[in-house]
């Protein structure tokens, strides 16, 4: 992280890069608070630091990881597929995989063919062009955003122009979900409203609701008619279960909501730099569906014209091959649980340590991160949090750093 003077010092520079900028009306633009943290880790000079925010899976030496899997698709692909322009809405095979992969190949919407999709780029993309739609075809709609989100979702809806709010989510005292502050502000909040959800593993808390609150909250959803946009990145990722990771998504169709998915390969497959996602709107009919899937790639178009083929290519090949399919089902979950004895090897160092606070929500909360709210004091010298009130953790750190990480972070 930047130490005090090398922060003090990068304030100073954005003073006065503004100062000379204001004649010609452009401004050093803001850091992002997520991006900003490997930013702060590359430019420290210490020997032990660790970077806590990078949100990729790294190895037990902090390495990169390319799954077994890709690479075997990789051989596949390599010589045999041309590299053309794919057509405005992608791979119509690999979103037929991927919506499957997402609600269930046997869902009756599938069968129904009431599924508008297109590939779109990455899970930024995808909810991007879910939030373009939204302000063409509902400029009335309001959107809710879970308190906190990923910090990129907000400024997806605000360049799109849509009207944001947010709903209660998590639960400081508790480190826990705040399910009653949620349900009241989903029922406060307007008929008919755009809510979006995380479907596993939240991004940053990694607090989901129960199987039982998620029934719940689809009665809820019907009784306000609001529309649930879930953003799924972590699917496979996040328990080491396609299955058990998707039955939010499973539990509201099954109660006949329509629903839009953002979907992400980046960490279920390690496809980080492939930017490959699919974006898919459950529809009242067939002839609905086309009519969307119509309209979300004339969208597409002057965004972005057409999505990368590389991708699309790697997910179709393994989870159109059941041998690579069965090796993917295999990594994913070993990453998840990797990360699963991480937590738990996390949590049991703090405690060792004679740390006076609990430290449970570690091994209860799921996915790559841990939330806690931070009360300042020391403890921003010793980590650096993607906002001045909460840190989020990657568990997915170096193992060898568990002993200098617990002793830099018992003090919250």
């Amino acid at each position: 992280m930047l130490g005090r003077e090398d922060e003090a010092s990068y304030l100073n520079l954005v003073d006065l890069r503004n100062k000379l900028d204001e004649a010609s009306g452009y401004l050093l633009a803001p850091r992002d608070p997520i991006l900003g943290v490997t930013t702060a880790y590359l430019a420290d000079t210490h020997p032990s630091k660790i970077n806590v925010g990078v949100g990729a899976y790294r190895n037990d030496e902090g390495k990169p990881v390319v799954l077994e899997c890709v690479r075997e698709a990789e051989k596949w692909i390599g010589g045999r597929e041309l590299m053309e322009y794919l057509p405005m809405g992608g791979s119509a095979r690999f979103c037929e995989l991927a919506v499957g992969l997402a609600y269930g190949e046997d869902t009756q919407v599938l069968k129904d063919k009431r599924v508008a999709s297109i590939q779109a780029l990455s899970g930024t993309g995808v909810v991007r062009l879910f939030a373009e739609f939204m302000k063409r075809f509902q400029p009335e709609a309001e959107a809710y955003l879970p308190l906190p989100t990923w910090s990129n979702h907000h400024n997806v809806f605000r360049d799109a122009n849509v009207n944001q709010h947010t709903y209660r989510y998590y639960l400081a005292s508790t480190r826990g979900l705040d399910f009653e502050g949620l349900k009241e502000d989903l029922k406060s909040a307007p008929n008919r409203s755009v809510i979006l959800l995380h479907a596993c593993a939240h991004n940053p808390t990694g607090v989901d609701p129960t199987p039982e609150q998620w029934k719940e909250l689809s009665k809820l959803f019907k009784e306000k008619e609001h529309f649930p946009l879930f953003d799924m990145a972590y699917q496979g990722f996040a328990s080491g279960d396609t299955q058990r990771d998707n039955q939010a998504i499973r539990i509201f169709l099954e109660d006949g909501h329509q629903l839009a998915c953002a979907q992400s390969f980046a960490k279920s497959m390690g496809l980080y730099g492939q930017r490959i996602g699919c974006i898919s709107i459950v529809c009242a009919e067939a002839t609905e569906a086309a009519t969307v899937k119509s309209q979300l790639e004339y969208i597409a178009r002057p965004m972005y014209s057409s999505p990368p083929v590389h991708g699309s290519l790697l997910v179709t090949s393994i989870l159109t091959d059941s041998d690579l399919k069965q090796l993917w089902f295999k990594e994913v979950k070993e990453m998840a649980d990797r990360i699963i004895g991480m937590r738990v090897a996390l949590r049991k160092n703090l405690e060792e340590l004679g740390s006076k606070h609990s430290w449970e929500h570690i091994t209860q909360q799921i996915g790559m991160f841990c939330y806690k709210t931070v009360n300042g004091g020391g403890a921003q010298e010793h980590m650096e949090g993607v906002a001045r009130s909460s840190v989020a953790l990657d568990v997915g750190a170096v193992r060898d750093s568990y002993g200098y990480l617990t002793e830099s972070a018992w003090c919250y």
